[in-house]
């Protein structure tokens, strides 16, 4: 996805810093420099997930909790939720990237994609665009009948609403929203004539303007977000700023796990983990719980011994348990290469919303164009005709962004999804300075399936990471309908009526084919080849016989005792929506069930 990125923040905003450093809207949490030797609960990595459960779990006065997180504390620009793009490549962010790729990301460098992932309190809640959307409630219900008995629609439902404060009235009382939760959720606070031209838009092509997380997905609307205020609201502000202060719960950054202490009994004793040039040892009176993210919760349980058996054995590392982890890796793949131009001036350039009156607004009053998440106005479910027409189960998501690549001028978008200049001096240079707005579709249940590999035995040595997309053919054929959706959708009389065309410049390598013919199009979607951030599955949860999963359906290691990965991957499929909430629901589930295991099982 894309987003305005401003080059600078300017100096007198270091009053932005004061008035949230020393507010109930803190977005650094209480840290601490001292820890013990034996916890309860060891947790691995304050992300996402690992913020929920450091606060769930240590509701329990009687329980000890300790908290790992590798990163940091998050950047200031952090908290303006326009500024999304610019976290990625910071020291908030692990700065991977993918494998050359075989069959898309042509017009990357390298042929690589990047895979931006949070290394810093609140995780990669800190870096997403902040929108909130639970997915379809067929996903779940396919995880229950696929071997994960408790996670239907039904029964996840209410760990969305636990968490839930949302601020929005008219959808806040839908009968499908709750308030009073952690997690602060609404719309942003300020829309720009082309965010209310795209919910138009879908009225024209017949979609409804609807809450996507209410009766019915498929539909448009502006969509809301987590943030607070007209802030960024992460997962450490929500949840850990809340929690920081108890005194049975100790969260230390900085702190990056090397591997999980498995006993001869196979049971996860603690972890071992360096924190400034130093090694320690803490052990776990009751469990483990790795909550480090799709891609380095696989690595951290393949280096511990836990993962393929004959992979393992290339680096040396004795196999406790013989597992798949890493594998069925799934990912919400897209395309960028559907732009518009336009007369009216109303898009998202920095010159026009880079200002002091901008910048004391939202300081002030939490309003303004720096409030927008991430430069994304609009969502759009939709469904191609490989869908079931008669089923609300679309399998395209829309992401309408309020500008383009062209936009910075190349500043910075060019550079955190990876063009060429070559891509770049050849499609957006005709059009820096101008007004523009793109249309981001994805596949929303895609067929390709990647995965994650070590690379070496030295936990600092970043893992393989091969997505395979479209290695199906069908995924393919899927997202050149759902181009073709949205260059129609951005062509609708309230675009028309703003001056709107289409982009006429070629992708490079495209150039033999018609300008958005079929087979045009497929060559965009190979050329300029695009994550919205959501990798999950490494870590599969199912049926402890299926020889496919990691994890039961408590999210128990299988065949480790003390041992849980709760996080993005353990979801079986992909969920057909942007994949926060769902992991926050993970989360508040799992605490759930952890505090249940311990009630029948006892204390140790």
């Amino acid at each position: 996805m894309a987003s305005v990125l401003l080059s600078f923040i300017p100096p007198f905003v270091s009053l932005f810093a004061l008035l949230y450093l020393f507010s109930d809207n803190s977005f650094v949490p209480p840290t601490t420099l001292v820890f013990d030797s034996e916890y309860d609960y060891i947790i691995v990595g304050a992300g996402s997930a690992g913020s929920v459960l450091a606060n769930r779990l240590s509701e329990d006065p009687s329980v000890r909790v300790l908290l790992l997180e590798a990163g940091g504390t998050p950047k200031l620009k952090s908290e303006l939720p326009i500024l999304a793009a610019q976290l990625q490549m910071t020291r908030n962010d692990w700065r991977y990237y993918t494998v050359p790729q075989k069959r898309s990301c042509f017009g990357l460098v390298g042929r690589k994609m990047p895979w931006p992932r949070g290394k810093v309190l609140g995780g990669s809640s800190v870096l997403n665009y902040m929108l909130y959307i639970r997915g379809n409630k067929r996903d779940y219900d396919k995880w229950a009948r696929n071997g994960a008995p408790g996670w239907s629609w039904k029964e996840v439902f209410p760990y969305f609403l636990k968490s839930e404060d949302n601020r929005d009235p008219d959808i806040a009382l839908n009968g499908y929203h709750a308030t009073g939760g952690y997690l602060t959720i609404s719309r942003a606070p300020f829309t720009t004539a082309l965010g209310y031209a795209f919910e138009k838009a879908a009225l024209y092509m017949g979609y409804t303007n609807n809450d996507l997380n209410g009766i019915q997905q498929t539909g448009a609307a502006i969509p809301q977000g987590t943030i607070r205020r007209g802030s960024r609201c992460s997962t450490a502000k929500a949840f850990l700023s809340s929690a920081g202060n108890r005194p049975n719960l100790d969260i230390v950054i900085n702190a990056f796990v090397t591997k999980i202490l498995i006993d001869v009994k196979r049971r996860a004793r603690g972890v071992l983990f360096d924190r400034l040039g130093k090694s320690f040892k803490v052990i776990a009176r009751r469990e483990v719980i790795v909550s480090a993210g799709t891609i380095n919760s696989a690595q951290l349980l393949m280096l511990s011994g836990i993962g393929p058996k004959k992979h393992l054995r290339k680096f040396g590392i004795p196999a406790i348990a013989d597992l798949p982890v890493g594998e069925n890796l799934q990912d919400h793949v897209g395309s960028a290469g559907i732009h518009f131009e336009m007369e009216a001036p109303v898009s998202l350039l920095p010159n026009r919303i880079l200002s002091p009156q901008n910048f004391i607004n939202f300081i002030a009053r939490g309003k303004g164009p720096l409030s927008i998440l991430g430069g994304c106005e609009g969502l759009a479910f939709v469904k191609t005709p490989f869908a079931n027409a008669s089923d609300d189960w679309p399998d395209i998501e829309i992401h309408f962004i309020s500008s383009s690549p062209s936009s910075d001028e190349g500043r910075s978008i060019r550079k955190v999804m990876g063009l060429t200049d070559r891509a770049f001096e050849t499609v957006y240079v005709p059009y820096i300075g101008k007004d523009s707005y793109t249309m981001y579709p994805v596949l929303l249940r895609p067929k390709s399936r990647g995965k994650i590999l070590l690379q070496s035995s030295n936990p600092y040595v970043k893992p393989i990471i091969d997505p395979r997309y479209f290695s199906s053919a069908k995924d393919m054929k899927v997202l050149v309908e759902g181009m073709k959706i949205s260059l129609k959708m951005g062509l609708q009389l309230p675009f028309l009526k703003m001056g709107a065309r289409l982009f006429t410049t070629k992708f490079p390598g495209c150039e033999p084919y018609p300008i958005y013919s079929d087979l045009y199009l497929e060559c965009v979607a190979r050329t300029y080849t695009i994550t919205i951030y959501h990798p999950v599955g490494t870590c599969k949860m199912g049926n402890p016989w299926d020889p496919t999963t990691v994890v039961d359906p408590h999210l128990r290691v299988k065949g480790i005792k003390g041992l849980r990965v709760v996080d993005a991957s353990i979801m079986p499929t992909i969920v057909s929506g942007n994949t926060n909430a769902p992991v926050i629901m993970i989360a508040e589930k799992a605490s759930d069930l952890i505090k249940l295991s311990q009630l029948r099982y006892g204390k140790r």
